[in-house]
């Protein structure tokens, strides 16, 4: 199982182990986003940075939306299936973006490609929903399981 990671946060007055760990992360700016593979040295990671990010367990259609519209070579090269199949193993972006959700492979396996997402802010009336505030109850902070697919999707389309 992997991850998807967002920043939500500036670093402003930041304490700065935890800005330390945001970039350890690759979440240098405000609307990055990451593909993590579920391990105990990220989940310490995403508990030190919560008050920043979230995050939630990535799907393939939702993994797959991502490469397809903001995955990014070298050189600010869109991502196509042709990349895909000459890289990996895998035929096209969605048995590489299958695969990315089910832990067995990572972004890092494609060589070129940039491990950052840059996606827009959340779009839609109710945007974040508060940044100061854990999703738990109504903000957009910390752990939202399922419902990550959702933020992605109104920060994905175009």
């Amino acid at each position: 199982m992997s991850y998807i990671v967002v920043r939500v946060r500036s670093d402003v007055k930041v304490e700065r182990s935890i800005k330390e760990t945001m970039h350890n992360l690759n979440l240098t700016r405000v609307n990055h986003a990451v593909i993590i593979p579920e391990n105990d040295q990220y989940k310490g990671m995403l508990q030190k940075a919560k008050d920043y990010i979230t995050w939630g367990e990535a799907d393939a259609s939702t993994v797959e939306a991502m490469l397809r519209q903001r995955g990014r070579l070298a050189g600010d090269v869109p991502l196509t299936d042709a990349h895909v199949k000459e890289g990996t193993e895998h035929a096209d972006i969605a048995s590489f973006a299958k695969a990315i959700a089910a832990g067995e492979a990572t972004v890092k396996d494609l060589a070129g490609l940039k491990r950052v997402f840059r996606l827009h802010p959340p779009r839609g009336s109710k945007g974040w929903g508060g940044i100061k505030r854990a999703h738990t109850v109504g903000g957009a902070l910390g752990a939202r399981g399922e419902a990550i697919a959702a933020l992605i999707e109104r920060m994905v389309e175009q």
